[in-house]
């Protein structure tokens, strides 16, 4: 990604000097860094509600209840991770986080259930059906609260800054459903299956 914002901002200097719009590319990079500071300053009184309210709900239970609501699908969705190792409790508790819009908690909880699937991996140096399948999931994120979301439009002045819930809850149910049934299609295609693994001895 570096790389690429990297080409970009080359891209846009060298346009501007072939065009003679090296002034208009300052004036517009200035203004931007003017707004992306006022922005960023007010979305932390906004964050720091949202994010206190998601404590608190936190702290009451609701991460845990919806935990235990998520785990019977994800059992299916795994059926080569065992029901009861630390990776399905990992990644139930962080699709759980992504879904209350705890993305601090959803981090490390990602990280360790990747790290918890890799210990079921037999080939070390390749991605298994369930981590490509917990990656998908994870980046589509079924969203309950999308309270970044919420933040960044109360901060720029919406009237009704929570009414996004509802088309980010339908549209994030979409593309999660696509993504699960875009990677469980995938995997069955013989390019994408890993080939038989070599017997001790073999060769």
């Amino acid at each position: 990604m570096n790389l690429v914002f990297a080409g970009l901002v080359v891209a846009a200097v060298v346009f501007a000097a072939f065009t003679g719009s090296m002034d208009a590319v300052g004036k517009a990079a200035m203004s931007s860094a003017g707004t992306a500071v006022t922005l960023s300053i007010g979305l932390v009184g906004v964050m720091a509600l949202w994010l206190g309210i998601m404590r608190v709900a936190e702290e009451a239970g609701l991460l845990a209840l919806l935990s235990k609501l998520v785990r019977p699908l994800m059992v299916r969705l795994f059926p080569e991770v065992p029901g009861d190792h630390p990776a399905m409790a990992s990644m139930v508790m962080n699709i759980a986080a992504n879904m209350l819009g705890l993305g601090n908690a959803a981090t490390p909880l990602g990280l360790k259930a990747m790290q918890d699937l890799q210990t079921l991996n037999q080939r070390k140096e390749t991605a298994t059906n369930a981590m490509a399948l917990f990656l998908a999931i994870n980046t589509s994120s079924v969203q309950l609260v999308p309270a970044t979301v919420i933040a960044m439009r109360a901060s720029a002045g919406a009237s009704q800054p929570a009414d996004i819930v509802l088309p980010t809850l339908l549209a994030t149910m979409v593309s999660t459903t696509v993504a699960i049934v875009l990677a469980k299609m995938l995997s069955r295609l013989p390019r994408y299956r890993p080939p038989p693994l070599e017997e001790p001895g073999d060769g």
